[in-house]
């Protein structure tokens, strides 16, 4: 069984950003021995004059695998975010687990609407309340809860969201094979901008920042193809995630 939580909306410029917030309490979660916490992914949501946010309007959500107690994990959340929470900010938090079917597909739908629209919190108590989803503010307006519904709804899609910060590479060079790459990173695919497989024995020169985004469930790099050789996607590449 899987739990997500996300959340959203906790820091202003220059304060801690909700990403590092929520690596901390991944963090921390698994300290406990509370379960196994995947990698945070940042998903982009709609950029509107009427929606407040601090920089780019983004929602942060992992998966914790083998979860220990809900109502645990839920504490834990709430007392990171009222001690972490930047002043001002107005911090949504979401968890859940399961659902069925018609649930999942209830709460992806509301996710990628979340990106090109502007939702209530209305809208969103009562998606979670008919997907089973765990909601709540804590400070503020509580408008992060549109967020964090959202961003749970578009982890689970799968196909949405860059991972926060960079992969490690492999200690040496700039060029590796495919298979070198699944090997010894995080990575589980590599695919062409198309969203082609890329042979084992292709070479792939890693430059700038190495990002890794969400497709088919699954931590891949994007790569182009630059004259004789590939390279990995940079910013300009990653808009849609």
């Amino acid at each position: 069984m899987i739990l997500y939580l996300c959340i959203d909306d906790t820091d202003q410029i220059g304060t801690k950003g909700t990403g590092e917030l929520a690596e901390e309490l991944a963090a921390h979660i698994q300290q406990l021995g509370l379960g196994r916490c995947s990698a945070v992914t940042r998903h982009q949501l709609y950029v509107h004059e009427s929606i407040p946010y601090t920089s780019h309007n983004s929602a942060m959500c992992f998966a914790i695998r083998q979860p220990g107690a809900v109502a645990t994990i839920r504490n834990l959340a709430i007392d990171h975010l009222n001690k972490e929470s930047a002043a001002g900010s107005d911090p949504g938090l979401c968890l859940y687990q399961g659902g069925d079917d018609a649930s999942r597909r209830a709460l992806i739908a509301f996710g990628y609407r979340a990106k090109s629209e502007v939702l209530t919190k209305t809208q969103a108590y009562e998606m979670a309340e008919r997907c089973g989803a765990l909601l709540s503010e804590h400070g503020g307006t509580g408008d992060g809860i549109i967020g964090a519904l959202a961003g749970i709804g578009l982890r689970l899609g799968g196909n949405d969201g860059r991972y926060k910060g960079q992969f490690q590479a492999p200690a040496e060079g700039e060029h590796f094979t495919v298979a070198q790459l699944l090997r010894e990173t995080a990575l589980d695919q590599v695919l062409s901008l198309s969203h082609e497989s890329l042979s084992p024995t292709e070479r792939v020169c890693l430059e700038g920042k190495r990002k890794a985004v969400l497709l088919n469930h699954r931590m891949t790099l994007l790569v182009s193809r630059e004259g004789q050789h590939w390279v990995n996607a940079q910013k300009r590449h990653l808009h849609s995630y």
